[in-house]
């Protein structure tokens, strides 16, 4: 065979192992703290689980609702659903998925104990649970419930048989870590990577890469020296002083979308004394400002959203008045973002008695949202205008969770997503409640009986029309009565090699079955 022709052979053969040894390197923002699909309800955890495991219904890039592992669902009657379950659907050891599996998925998030903050909110609604058939479950609730299909979407269906009686240990260390999805599990090394396989059993089209790592790099500069080193492909949450350089870059591909998160504070409205409140010397208060809703306008008029857009966030924003961003169902196209008033927010501080203004700490992750450490530090200057003395308090996720939860801060940022205002009301403004689910990140324990009855009645809504408009009504609630101060929704951005591309997601999920090669 003449030497050239043996050649060709040679580079066509490369190409083909090339290609059938595709691998993909994401470079994550932040860190995982389990894979278990139902003990910690944030987004890094949830990321991961959607290649392993699926759910009833899923959302395509816009956060609109389409058929996962139920191919149709419909309102029965005023309080029961039926999801019908796609046949012949593999788990990763090979037995099938059915209805009973679907059940047991939807009972183990009331099960696990020591979650800082778990799913049972999604299913707490149901009260039966009937198999009709291996295919098909019928779920009733206590009162009609509109949303049931957008919570069966945050609910990862795992396998009975595998995970009846595994602990969270049990997924961490990949025992338990049996799902459906179209990626298997191989291991998590903690604070360092995920590493998946393809599953090639999956009832879609097999994934394009082989093997997916998922590589943990939450600081900012890490993740875009990864990237130009070669040691990723792909990154997400581009710190925004490298998009310039980034977007000038030939070998670069750039994707963005106006996300689904919204970037906010809580405030404590619920103790008398809380932490971190003083006066100008350091001494506690006699009396908790944020109790004041004139206290509460002022600190919203105090912050210059489109400064902290333009210039900290350098235009990778959209300043906010709702807690869900325009593209969401619920979103209230009345209400428009606080305007800076300073002189405004001054006279406000007098009026309630605090002339003199009052100290207190901006408490706020480093690691977890885009700039969010910069972002606090402008907020408490911007507050510092108006005469209350901040100061700043930033930390590691996992440590700054744990301290929030603990109830340490008074004043502390948080990001959130979701695919309904109603729903993200239920789990952020509305009263505590336990037994049902709701207040689950009412961090500051924000109080009021018509915004629960609010949610409640739009939660209990079908007709969709009518579901949002109240939605719509319980947001003006929220703002004309400052429960949060909302800053700005992320506009959130992926790079990747240029033979690589994206469909950017409104609800931020970095998912490596979605990257196509070019």
């Amino acid at each position: 065979m003449p030497s050239r022709i043996v050649a060709a052979v040679i580079a066509l053969l490369a190409c083909i192992s090339s290609v059938a040894a595709a691998d993909l390197r994401i470079g994550l923002s932040a860190d995982i703290t389990s894979p278990d699909p139902h003990y910690l309800a944030a987004q890094p955890n949830i990321n991961i689980g959607w290649h392993v495991f699926d759910a009833l219904t899923r959302v395509d890039p816009r956060a609109r609702l389409i058929p996962g592992i139920a191919t149709s669902w419909r309102a029965v009657d005023a309080t029961t659903w039926e999801f019908r379950i796609r046949k012949g659907i593999r788990f990763h050891d090979g037995s099938e998925l059915t209805a009973d599996d679907v059940a047991f998925s939807l009972e183990r998030p009331l099960s696990i104990a020591g979650s800082p903050g778990g799913f049972a909110s999604f299913v707490r609604p149901i009260v039966a649970k009937e198999i009709v058939d291996p295919y098909t479950i019928r779920l009733r609730t206590a009162a009609p419930y509109g949303a049931l299909p957008q919570d069966l979407n945050s609910i990862l269906i795992v396998s009975k048989k595998t995970a009846a009686n595994a602990t969270s240990e049990d997924f961490n260390s990949g025992r338990a870590m049996i799902g459906s999805g179209p990626y298997r599990f191989v291991r998590f090394a903690r604070g360092d990577r995920v590493e998946l396989a393809r599953f090639d059993g999956h009832w879609e089209a097999p994934a394009a890469w082989d093997k997916v790592t998922f590589r943990l790099l939450p600081t900012d500069p890490a993740r875009t020296a990864a990237l130009l080193a070669g040691d990723v492909d792909v990154i997400e949450n581009v710190p925004t002083a490298d998009l310039a350089r980034l977007r000038g870059n030939p070998n670069y591909r750039l994707a963005q979308a106006v996300s689904w998160r919204t970037l906010f504070f809580h405030l404590d409205q619920y103790r008398a004394r809380p932490p971190l409140i003083t006066d100008k010397t350091g001494k506690p208060l006699a009396a908790n400002p944020f109790m004041d809703v004139r206290v509460r306008r002022a600190v919203s008029k105090a912050i210059n959203r489109p400064a902290l857009v333009e210039r900290v966030m350098e235009g990778a924003a959209v300043p906010a008045s709702n807690v869900v961003s325009p593209q969401i169902f619920g979103h209230n196209a009345q209400l428009k973002a606080e305007a800076y008033d300073p002189d405004g927010a001054k006279k406000l501080l007098a009026e309630a008695g605090y002339p003199d203004g009052f100290g207190l700490t901006v408490a706020a992750p480093n690691n977890r949202y885009i700039n969010d450490d910069q972002v606090a530090q402008a907020v408490a200057q911007m507050l510092s205008r108006v005469g209350i003395r901040a100061r700043v308090e930033t930390l590691p996720l996992s440590v700054y969770l744990t301290k929030v939860r603990d109830q340490q801060f008074s004043f502390a940022m948080l990001g959130w997503g979701s695919y309904s205002a109603d729903l993200a009301l239920r789990s952020l403004l509305a009263g505590v409640n336990p037994d049902k689910g709701y207040g689950t990140w009412n961090w500051g324990r924000y109080s009021n009986p018509r915004l629960d009855r609010l949610i409640e009645q739009a939660l209990a809504t079908v007709d969709e029309k009518k579901r949002e408009a109240i939605a719509r009504e319980a947001g003006a609630v929220v703002a004309d009565d400052v429960a949060v101060i909302p800053l700005y929704h992320q506009i959130v951005t992926w790079v990747m090699k240029k033979n690589i591309g994206y469909n950017a997601r409104t609800d931020e999920f970095t998912l490596a079955y979605e990257f196509r090669p070019q």
